[in-house]
């Protein structure tokens, strides 16, 4: 296991491919996991974004983390869109994504 002997207080990242790993598992563990990086669901490659004012695709119905940051009881977790895509070759209305993420010691 690639945690172990690492201390609760930590900071912690974990590479999760499906988001869905933490929602039913990562968001409650004991080793308190700080940072989820994720990917998996590509915004379904179809749907509606603009910045502040609207983000829906038809994924949400499948996944309750699908885009962009979420966060629970001080556990964050990061959906990355992705660049690429799966069956169909396109996107409508959600842009392939290459995140940069800056972390700094609070």
């Amino acid at each position: 296991m690639a945690s172990k002997g690492v201390a609760k207080e930590d900071f912690k990242i974990l590479m999760s491919h499906d988001p869905s790993h933490w929602d039913a598992e990562v968001q409650h563990d004991n080793n308190h996991y700080h940072l989820t990086l994720s990917g998996h669901t590509h915004g379904f490659q179809f749907g509606i974004e603009i910045p502040g004012w609207i983000k829906w695709s038809p994924v949400q119905y499948v996944y309750k983390q699908w885009a962009g940051l979420y966060e629970n009881l001080g556990r964050y977790v990061y959906v990355n869109r992705g660049f690429g895509f799966h069956a169909y070759p396109g996107r409508v209305g959600i842009m392939p994504e290459i995140t940069v993420i800056e972390l700094k010691k609070g």
